[in-house]
């Protein structure tokens, strides 16, 4: 059997190396990673721009920002968090600042403790949860009520409404690391199944 799956050259072998990949990925690796990160999806593909912060190209080509890049997100997209009482020293604290581009893969932790600036994952009955930074917290009898939005000016310069009222059982976790352009791999592959089919 070891030498069919890592020194045979036949189709059958290669074959065999992706079933044995895909189980152990989806049975073993992925099992683990929510068990550690506490949630249930402990890896995430970003798959819109509505997180995006504008940059130079080198952010565009490598992923990560500069502070440069958080003061021009702030300049164009101030008068919504100002008139939300939103101060722009608040935002130099928040996780991930430099926001997430299309392609990110972000990881997933489930967490209690969320606060202004974090950025969700959380369920709001459309086809893929929806990725949003907390921009204000709603304590009632309840519990807490989260209100998001995304940080992309350009296509979110209001919140949604599916956002204004997030309640903790709809929240997947918070994103607490990013690993930039990755997640390519599986939006190429899904956007050419689509077309195919």
């Amino acid at each position: 059997i070891w030498y069919f799956l890592w020194k045979d050259d036949s189709i059958w072998s290669w074959i065999a190396s992706l079933i044995l990949a895909f189980i152990l990925v989806k049975f073993v690796f992925f099992p683990l990673l929510a068990f550690i990160f506490q949630s249930s999806m402990p890896l995430v593909v970003v798959e819109s721009s509505s997180m995006f912060h504008p940059g130079g190209l080198i952010k565009d080509i490598t992923g990560f920002g500069t502070q440069d890049d958080v003061n021009k997100w702030w300049g164009n997209a101030k008068s919504w968090y100002e008139s939300n009482s939103i101060r722009y020293e608040q935002t130099k604290t928040w996780s991930l600042k430099s926001g997430l581009d299309k392609g990110d893969i972000i990881v997933i932790k489930g967490s209690k403790n969320l606060k202004v600036g974090d950025i969700i994952v959380f369920n709001a009955g459309q086809q893929h949860p929806i990725i949003h930074r907390i921009v204000k917290i709603h304590l009632t009898e309840q519990g807490a009520v989260y209100e998001t939005k995304g940080d992309n000016y350009a296509t979110n310069s209001n919140q949604l409404a599916i956002e204004k009222e997030i309640k903790p059982e709809q929240i997947v976790g918070k994103a607490v690391f990013r690993i930039p352009k990755l997640g390519w791999i599986k939006l190429i592959f899904v956007q050419t199944w689509n077309s195919l089919k």
